[in-house]
């Protein structure tokens, strides 16, 4: 699976920038590339989730979704007690020890440093395709309260999406 996403990534990346053309790819392309890179870090067996928190065009802080630091994770494991049981997306997050990319990016930044920024997320699905970057209600939260203004996400087509 990691292999798989790697590769997914890569091709992502390698159709951003046309070496031919020399045209840069615009800055939420950049940030969204860069979450992208971000996932491939996750412990999670059934989603890889990079967010990045940017301000000024500068990165303040990132995440990956994933076991807590010190914990044994689904990867190392081999296991995933909500794959295992079949737990559809969004629900009985009681049973998964991981914590959320945006969540991650949000507890390694700074918190003044966040006031007015924006965070991208990026997700692939276990196939390689992309994974809904809307965040789930908890992180939304989150996301307001460290006071972030916008919010960048690859939807599951593919397509970039914005909230404000």
């Amino acid at each position: 699976m990691k292999g798989d996403v790697l590769f997914v990534i890569i091709v992502v990346l390698q159709g951003v920038v046309d070496m031919k053309s020399g045209k840069r790819p615009s800055w939420d392309e950049y940030f969204l590339n860069i979450a992208s890179v971000v996932s491939s870090r996750s412990t999670c067996l059934r989603r890889n989730y990079g967010a990045v928190i940017a301000k000024d065009n500068v990165i303040i802080s990132t995440g990956y979704n994933g076991a807590p630091r010190g914990s044994e994770n689904c990867v190392d494991r081999g296991s995933c007690k909500r794959k295992d049981l079949n737990v559809p997306p969004g629900e009985r997050y009681e049973l998964c020890e991981a914590v959320h990319a945006e969540q991650n990016a949000i507890i390694n930044g700074t918190p003044e440093r966040m006031k007015e920024a924006i965070i991208y997320i990026s997700g692939f699905e276990e196939d390689g395709s992309y994974a809904e970057g809307k965040p789930c209600l908890l992180c939304s939260r989150m996301i307001k309260n460290a006071m972030i203004s916008k919010v960048v996400y690859i939807s599951k087509d593919g397509s970039i999406v914005k909230i404000e």
